[in-house]
């Protein structure tokens, strides 16, 4: 039987006092790909940011990589983002530190502290997304494409079950943009490891076709189908 790393029951999804999403009962297996579509403001973000410990569940059940989300103290969040990985559609790398220290510094904070692992771990992830001799190298030095695979890369260092992507090619153009979904597609099926994207391009839906899953009108769709409107 396939293991469940996202489990959501009857989950009511708020931002702040704002209900956002009613009644969320979603399944997500290990090395799943999903995309999560739907137009800007239908709560894509707020289900993410659910998921990975940044807004709280108070209502319903969830449980993401064996943690139960329902009341989440603050404390046990990053024992969560231990267990998964995050991609953002900005980057987010520290501007002021290479790619090497960039990613050790994920490392540190999530408790690693034998230099030689860590050296290890690093060549390891880097090559996985193909900057091997890119580690040297400051952030402004690297195309938006590179960017995006250390990105990637920092999203792999504890060998997450779970990578969760919020328009990671938002920024970038047609050809890298399909770069960098062959890459996710690879992650997910070489890894087994369940990748859910956020996306509002139906391009790049089209081109790499899997499960969607829709938020739309307080309500999240699953197996949906894409209406362009």
């Amino acid at each position: 039987m396939a293991e469940v790393i996202i489990e959501l029951n009857h989950a009511n999804i708020y931002q702040g006092n704002n209900l956002v999403l009613q009644d969320v009962n979603l399944t997500v297996n290990k090395g799943e790909f999903v995309y999560l579509v739907g137009k800007t403001g239908t709560g894509k973000s707020s289900l993410l940011k659910t998921l990975y410990g940044e807004l709280p569940l108070t209502e319903g059940e969830g449980i993401v990589a064996g943690f139960s989300l329902k009341g989440m103290d603050w404390k046990k969040v990053p024992y969560l983002r231990r267990n998964l990985g995050v991609v953002f559609q900005d980057f987010q790398l520290l501007t002021d530190r290479n790619v090497n220290n960039n990613l050790k510094f994920v490392l540190r904070a999530t408790g690693w502290t034998d230099e030689k692992l860590m050296d290890e771990k690093i060549a390891d992830v880097l090559d996985k997304v193909g900057l091997k001799a890119k580690g040297f190298k400051m952030p402004f030095e690297l195309s938006g494409g590179e960017q995006q695979r250390i990105d990637i890369a920092r999203a792999l260092l504890n060998s997450p079950k779970l990578i969760l992507a919020d328009e990671p090619t938002g920024n970038l153009d047609p050809e890298t943009s399909d770069e960098i979904m062959s890459l996710l597609v690879s992650i997910s099926r070489d890894y087994n490891t369940a990748i859910v994207m956020a996306s509002h391009d139906y391009i790049v839906v089209q081109k790499f076709p899997a499960r969607m899953i829709r938020t739309e009108r307080g309500k999240v769709i699953d197996n949906a189908t894409i209406n362009i409107d």
